[in-house]
């Protein structure tokens, strides 16, 4: 099956509460096992704007509610979810190194 790409956009708290701050590490660390994983491309957080903007690649909507629901700072934000028809990203180019 081929894989979907959604947009999520998650508004965060008005106030962080240190329960939510003390849940950051864990969120950090399941968003890294995430992009290792090529399940999320994307994570882009404006604490100015209260918003966290994420970028999925699943097999669907239950796949992708699993792990929003998974995800340590879920509980405390609301989100939306939005089906991309088509996601282009430019991807950095990393120089190759010469050991000459």
């Amino acid at each position: 099956m081929n894989n979907t790409q959604y947009m999520v956009d998650f508004t965060l708290p008005k106030e962080m509460s240190e329960e939510f701050i003390s849940l950051i590490p864990r969120q950090r660390s399941m968003v890294n096992r995430l992009l290792g994983a090529g399940k999320l491309m994307q994570y882009a957080l404006s604490l100015e704007n209260g918003k966290l903007w994420a970028i999925f690649s699943v097999e669907g909507e239950p796949e992708l509610d699993e792990i929003i629901l998974e995800m340590p700072l879920s509980r405390f934000m609301k989100w939306r979810t939005s089906e991309l028809t088509f996601y282009n990203a430019a991807h950095p180019v990393v120089p190759i190194f010469s050991v000459n």
